[in-house]
Protein backbone atom coordinates (compact mmCIF):
# COMPACT_ATOMS: atom_id res chain seq x y z
CA UNK A 1 0.00 0.00 0.00
CA UNK A 2 1.34 3.40 -0.96
CA UNK A 3 1.64 5.95 1.82
CA UNK A 4 0.04 9.30 1.09
CA UNK A 5 1.46 12.37 2.77
CA UNK A 6 -1.25 14.08 4.77
CA UNK A 7 -1.34 17.87 4.70
CA UNK A 8 -2.85 18.05 8.18
CA UNK A 9 -0.74 19.00 11.15
CA UNK A 10 -3.06 17.38 13.65
CA UNK A 11 -0.15 15.81 15.46
CA UNK A 12 1.64 19.05 16.20
CA UNK A 13 1.30 20.66 19.59
CA UNK A 14 -1.23 23.41 18.82
CA UNK A 15 -3.41 22.35 15.87
CA UNK A 16 -5.82 20.34 18.02
CA UNK A 17 -6.13 23.28 20.41
CA UNK A 18 -6.94 25.62 17.53
CA UNK A 19 -9.52 23.16 16.17
CA UNK A 20 -11.20 23.04 19.58
CA UNK A 21 -10.99 26.80 19.93
CA UNK A 22 -12.78 27.31 16.62
CA UNK A 23 -15.35 24.54 16.89
CA UNK A 24 -17.93 26.97 18.30
CA UNK A 25 -17.56 29.40 15.40
CA UNK A 26 -15.34 32.22 14.26
CA UNK A 27 -12.95 33.82 16.70
CA UNK A 28 -10.52 36.68 16.80
CA UNK A 29 -6.85 35.99 17.47
CA UNK A 30 -7.07 37.28 21.05
CA UNK A 31 -10.12 35.11 21.75
CA UNK A 32 -8.26 32.04 20.51
CA UNK A 33 -5.17 32.88 22.50
CA UNK A 34 -7.20 33.43 25.68
CA UNK A 35 -8.21 29.76 25.53
CA UNK A 36 -4.59 28.64 25.38
CA UNK A 37 -2.57 31.14 27.42
CA UNK A 38 0.72 29.22 27.30
CA UNK A 39 1.06 29.52 23.50
CA UNK A 40 3.12 32.45 22.29
CA UNK A 41 1.62 34.82 19.71
CA UNK A 42 4.33 33.80 17.23
CA UNK A 43 3.56 30.08 17.52
CA UNK A 44 -0.20 30.64 17.32
CA UNK A 45 0.30 32.80 14.22
CA UNK A 46 2.48 30.12 12.61
CA UNK A 47 -0.10 27.43 13.43
CA UNK A 48 -2.98 29.47 12.01
CA UNK A 49 -1.02 30.25 8.82
CA UNK A 50 -0.17 26.57 8.33
CA UNK A 51 -3.80 25.58 8.88
CA UNK A 52 -4.88 28.25 6.40
CA UNK A 53 -2.44 26.87 3.81
CA UNK A 54 -3.82 23.36 4.45
CA UNK A 55 -7.37 24.60 3.87
CA UNK A 56 -8.67 23.90 7.37
CA UNK A 57 -9.00 27.53 8.51
CA UNK A 58 -10.09 30.71 6.79
CA UNK A 59 -8.85 34.16 7.75
CA UNK A 60 -11.14 37.13 7.18
CA UNK A 61 -9.83 40.68 7.40
CA UNK A 62 -12.23 43.56 8.00
CA UNK A 63 -11.41 47.05 6.82
CA UNK A 64 -11.97 48.76 10.16
CA UNK A 65 -9.99 50.94 12.50
CA UNK A 66 -8.53 49.25 14.46
CA UNK A 67 -8.18 46.34 12.01
CA UNK A 68 -10.12 43.20 12.82
CA UNK A 69 -9.23 39.66 11.74
CA UNK A 70 -11.32 36.56 12.41
CA UNK A 71 -10.55 32.88 11.94
CA UNK A 72 -13.04 30.13 11.19
CA UNK A 73 -12.93 26.43 10.40
CA UNK A 74 -13.63 25.43 6.81
CA UNK A 75 -15.74 22.39 5.97
CA UNK A 76 -12.51 20.44 5.76
CA UNK A 77 -11.52 21.71 9.20
CA UNK A 78 -14.88 20.71 10.65
CA UNK A 79 -14.35 17.17 9.36
CA UNK A 80 -11.14 17.06 11.40
CA UNK A 81 -13.18 17.60 14.58
CA UNK A 82 -14.70 14.13 14.15
CA UNK A 83 -11.22 12.64 13.78
CA UNK A 84 -10.07 14.55 16.85
CA UNK A 85 -13.06 13.22 18.81
CA UNK A 86 -12.14 9.67 17.78
CA UNK A 87 -8.53 10.17 18.89
CA UNK A 88 -9.61 11.63 22.23
CA UNK A 89 -12.04 8.75 22.80
CA UNK A 90 -9.34 6.21 22.00
CA UNK A 91 -6.93 7.93 24.39
CA UNK A 92 -9.53 7.96 27.19
CA UNK A 93 -10.17 4.25 26.71
CA UNK A 94 -6.56 3.14 26.28
CA UNK A 95 -4.21 5.61 27.87
CA UNK A 96 -5.93 6.84 31.01
CA UNK A 97 -4.91 4.81 34.02
CA UNK A 98 -7.73 3.56 36.22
Amino acid sequence: MECVELPYRIGDKWTAHVLRGLQGGRRRFTQLRAGMPVVTPKVLTETLRAMERDGTVTRTEYDENPPRVEYELTGQGRKLLALLDLCCGWARENLVET
